[in-house]
């Protein structure tokens, strides 16, 4: 495959997946603010910093406020990062491999974007939750067309790896977000209110259901822990590396259990097995905002990593 074909096709799974996941955390974040006690403001900064998005946005907006924050994380085309500007940029990769992806997950990219792109002129605050379930459900039936119309070629697995990739980074950065959240005083640790707030990072991911199946009890350390380490769950940060090294390696041939043959391969194992034999006990010793911000680097030396081995243009030997 043409590193130009394998490149468009991994970044186009990265931006849906990105769009996707902003949605969720304006759609949650928006729930969360109807449900706050009187006395405690909004929390729309906090979007920003797990995101790194602050930085550009204070360069283009005076305060964090939530028609701001919402118009600049969902229609603002400055922002490289917004749900237009992803769908957008998932739209010129799938056109220039036109040939390599299916007609039908064009059109319904195609069409996704579209819907985006002509709503962010007239979508008011009393509609925004179903355009953001609309761009939810819509980057879930482009994936459902991808495994469905999609031989499990090399093109199939570097869109399945940038796909978990990208989800691995995103459900972090929504962990990272309690960290960010300023609570009214320390001793509201523990208290309903922070009960709401990891609530809401669950509900981020999709994960309430599936975590309130598997414990009892609603604590911070068995959250942390179903969204980091658990093998099981699809937006585990631990199920999404350990499902991007597996295509990883079905690109390159090499059976996993011979050892890395490249460096996109050695830094993503070494990733994913620190991850393995790490316990929520040790993320809490290190401090969860270090350990997710470790986490984040990591995960962007992984896509360096991808990079280098498959896309970048090499000299020639003679």
């Amino acid at each position: 495959m043409l590193s130009r074909v394998a490149n468009s096709i991994y970044w186009m799974n990265r931006y849906v997946e990105r769009a996707e996941n902003y949605a969720r955390f304006m759609s949650v974040n928006f729930n969360l603010a109807l449900d706050l006690p009187p006395n405690v403001d909004e929390q729309w900064e906090p979007l920003l910093i797990a995101t790194a998005d602050n930085f550009l946005f204070y360069n283009q907006y005076e305060q964090p406020t939530r028609e701001a924050v919402i118009d600049f994380m969902t229609f603002d085309k400055r922002n490289p990062n917004s749900i237009v500007s992803s769908l957008h940029n998932a739209r010129e990769n799938a056109r220039t491999v036109r040939e390599s992806i299916s007609k039908e997950m064009w059109e319904k990219l195609n069409e996704l974007y579209l819907h985006v792109r002509d709503a962010s002129p007239n979508t008011d605050l009393n509609h925004l939750q179903e355009f953001l379930d609309d761009v939810k459900t819509g980057c879930q039936l482009f994936y459902g067309i991808i495994d469905s119309t999609i031989t499990r070629n090399e093109g199939w697995h570097f869109g399945r790896m940038g796909r978990f990739l990208e989800r691995a980074d995103k459900t972090s950065r929504f962990l990272d977000v309690k960290y960010f959240t300023l609570l009214p005083a320390p001793e509201a640790v523990g208290s309903t209110l922070d009960l709401m707030i990891w609530t809401a990072v669950l509900k981020s991911v999709s994960a309430y259901n599936m975590y309130r199946q598997q414990y009892r009890m609603m604590n911070p350390s068995t959250i942390v822990e179903f969204l980091i380490l658990d093998k099981r769950f699809p937006r585990s940060v631990a199920h999404c590396i350990r499902q991007a090294e597996l295509s990883l390696y079905e690109i390159s041939g090499n059976a996993i259990q011979n050892g890395f043959s490249n460096e996109a391969e050695k830094v993503l194992s070494k990733l994913r097995s620190e991850i393995e034999f790490t316990e929520s006990a040790d993320i809490f010793r290190t401090g969860l905002h270090q350990y997710l911000d470790r986490f984040q680097t990591r995960a962007n030396e992984c896509d360096t990593g991808v990079n280098e081995t498959y896309f970048s243009l090499k000299p020639v030997e003679v």
